[in-house]
């Protein structure tokens, strides 16, 4: 019996923490990634940024909080401008906190 009390309530934990959430979609050139990925950076409510090649296949996911600082996103960003030699077309795919 406490076992699925507990069972029911993570699941409600998560419909709750999933619609906190939002995802959106945006298809762009590679040149275009390290800026896009900047500016998503100062808005300042990511969550998480994920990098997708033409077909969809996922290269990179980047979890940020609402702490992150310049010492932990000046790597993320070498590894973004990398990416974004390799690939001529991309997703960015953002999750934001709704408000």
């Amino acid at each position: 019996m406490k076992k699925e009390k507990a069972s029911r309530k993570k699941a409600k934990e998560a419909r709750r923490a999933a619609r906190r959430v939002r995802r959106e979609r945006f298809e762009i050139k590679g040149e275009e990634l390290l800026k896009r990925v900047k500016e998503l950076i100062k808005e300042g409510n990511v969550r998480k940024i994920t990098i997708s090649d033409k077909k969809g296949k996922e290269i990179v996911t980047f979890p940020l909080t609402v702490g992150v600082v310049g010492a932990i996103i000046a790597p993320m960003l070498a590894a973004v401008g990398a990416i974004a030699a390799l690939l001529t077309e991309c997703t960015l795919t953002v999750e934001r906190y709704n408000k």
